[in-house]
C-alpha cells in the first residue's frame, strides 16, 4: 500500500481531533510464546494503520498543527549488535526516509521529549487500558505538567478516547484497502480449492490443514486465525480447534479458514462431502444454509440496518428447518421464541478488515446501524445438529453446515470477495470428482 494511503488516514484523524489535541499510539510489544521464544511480530492494527510501520518498541505521536511537523515517530535507535541477532532495524532516519514521519527519535529519548510535545495541547486522544504499562507513562507525564499549572504552564485537561474516531474510519474502507482485501479473499479461495481436492476418506484433518497453509504462504500470506478443519461430529463443534481427526466416508467436512494479507484478513467457510457427493439430509440442510446466506447477502446493501441480514438468515434458516421437520409451528412464532438457536446459535456475520473481527460499532445509540459503501462484513449463516441434538433424530445429528463469504457494502449489488470459491452444492460435487 502506497505512502499516500497512510498520510491520509493521518491527516483525517487529525482533522477529527481538531488544533488543541495530540494524539499519542504505542506499538505492541513483542509476546512470548514460552519461555524465550518470541511470536512473530505483528504490530498492533490501530498504529499499523496510521503508520506503515512494522516494528516493535515504537510510539506514533500525532501533532495538528505544528509547525515543525505534525507526525512524530519514536524508535528503536540502530544497534549493529542487536541486529545481527534480530535485523535491520528503520531507526530514525528510516522512520523517516521511508515511513513519511516528519519528525523520528529513539526511543530512549521519549521521556525527555514527548511531555514538551505534550505541553501545548488541552486534549489527549489516547486509549486506557490496551497497553497498561505505557498508560502509566503517559499518564505520570500528563501529571507532572499538571503539577507546574500553578507556574503558568499550559497543560492537558482532558484524555479523549481515541480508538472511537478511528475505528470509525476503520470500518469504512478505501480503495487501496479494498484491493488488498479483493487479494486476500483469492488467496483464501485457492486454499479452499486446494484443501476440496485433498479432502478424501481415510485423510486426516491436519492434512487438510497443511494444504492451506501450504497455499497461504506460497502467496505471501499468514493464517488469519487457527484454520478450523472439522469432519464428522467436529463439523458441529463452532471453534474446533484439534484438526486431528480421520476424515470417514459419508461425513462432511466444514472448513473454516482464512489468511492475512498486508495485515488485511479474509474469513471463508465451506461444507464438503468428505466421499465427493451430499447425502440427501446432508443435502437438505446444506441448502436451507445457502438460502438463508444468500438472503442475508441481499440485504447487505446501503439504507439497510447491520441486523438486517441476520434477520433474513434467521426466518431462512427457521423456515428451511420447519420443511425438513427440526422444528414444528408456525415460522413467527418460532422466530420470536428462539427455537432456531438450538441449531443456529451464532450471529450471521461480524466487521471484517485488518482484523477478523474488525472494529466499529454495530448500533448507534439503540438503533443498529445502516450500512454505507465501503464496509466489510462476513454473511455465515450455519446449522449444526450435535450427535446430543435431544429433539433431532438420529438420523440428522452430526450434520454441521456453515457457509461463509467477505461481502463489501457497494452503492448498488453487494460485492462478494469470496466468490471464487464455489458455494453450489452441485458445483462442489463436480470439482471433487474431478480433483
Amino acid at each position: 500500500m502506497k505512502k499516500d494511503e497512510f498520510a491520509r488516514r493521518r491527516r483525517q484523524l487529525m482533522r477529527m481531533m481538531g488544533k488543541d489535541a495530540i494524539a499519542i499510539l504505542p506499538a505492541a510489544p513483542v509476546r512470548h510464546r514460552n519461555g524465550d521464544v518470541e511470536y512473530f511480530y505483528r504490530p498492533d492494527s490501530d498504529f499499523y494503520y496510521l503508520t506503515d510501520f512494522p516494528e516493535p518498541e515504537a510510539v506514533a505521536v500525532l501533532l495538528p498543527g505544528r509547525p515543525h511537523g505534525e507526525y512524530v515517530l519514536f524508535v528503536r535507535d540502530r544497534d549493529p549488535a542487536r541486529e545481527t541477532w534480530d535485523g535491520a532495524r528503520a531507526g530514525p532516519a528510516g522512520a523517516v526516509r521511508d515511513h513519511g514521519a516528519d519528525d523520528a527519535f529513539p526511543m530512549s529519548d521519549i521521556d525527555e521529549i514527548l511531555p514538551g510535545l505534550l505541553e501545548r495541547y488541552a486534549r489527549v486522544y489516547y486509549t486506557m487500558g490496551t497497553h497498561l504499562e505505557f498508560d502509566k507513562r503517559v499518564i505520570g507525564w500528563v501529571n507532572h505538567l499538571r503539577a507546574q499549572a500553578k507556574q503558568g504552564l499550559h497543560t492537558p485537561q482532558e484524555f479523549v478516547a481515541l480508538d472511537h474516531p478511528l475505528h470509525e474510519m476503520r470500518l469504512v474502507k478505501s480503495r487501496a484497502e479494498l484491493a488488498v482485501m479483493r487479494r486476500a479473499g483469492k488467496i483464501a479461495c485457492a486454499a479452499h480449492r486446494r484443501a476440496l481436492a485433498a479432502t478424501a476418506p481415510g485423510r486426516m484433518e491436519y492434512e487438510v490443514m497443511a494444504e492451506i497453509l501450504h497455499e497461504f504462504h506460497t502467496q505471501r500470506a499468514d493464517i488469519s486465525y487457527h484454520p478450523i478443519v472439522g469432519s464428522g461430529p467436529n463439523s458441529c463443534v463452532l471453534h474446533y480447534r484439534n484438526n486431528d481427526r480421520q476424515m470417514q466416508d459419508g461425513e462432511l467436512l466444514l472448513i473454516d479458514a482464512g489468511c492475512e494479507y498486508q495485515y488485511y484478513a479474509s474469513d471463508v467457510t465451506r461444507t464438503l462431502p468428505v466421499g465427493g457427493r451430499y447425502s440427501a439430509r446432508q443435502r437438505d440442510v446444506y441448502e436451507i444454509v445457502l438460502e438463508a446466506q444468500k438472503a442475508a447477502i441481499a440485504k447487505v446493501r446501503p439504507g439497510c440496518h447491520w441486523n438486517d441480514a441476520h434477520d433474513a438468515a434467521v426466518r431462512a434458516i427457521t423456515q428451511g428447518l420447519v420443511r425438513i421437520g427440526l422444528l414444528k409451528g408456525r415460522v413467527s412464532r418460532l422466530i420470536k421464541e428462539g427455537a432456531y438457536r438450538e441449531y443456529f446459535m451464532h450471529r450471521t456475520g461480524h466487521w471484517l478488515g485488518m482484523d477478523v473481527h474488525d472494529v466499529g460499532e454495530y448500533k448507534v445509540g439503540e438503533q443498529w446501524r445502516l450500512l454505507e459503501p465501503g464496509m466489510v462484513t462476513t454473511v455465515e449463516p450455519g446449522i449444526y445438529i450435535s450427535r446430543g441434538a435431544k429433539n433431532a433424530g438420529r438420523q440428522w445429528r452430526g450434520i454441521g453446515v456453515r457457509i461463509e463469504d467477505d461481502v463489501v457494502v457497494t452503492a448498488d449489488v453487494p460485492e462478494v470477495l469470496t466468490a471464487g470459491m464455489p458455494s453450489d452444492p452441485d458445483e462442489i460435487e463436480r470439482l471433487m470428482a474431478a480433483a
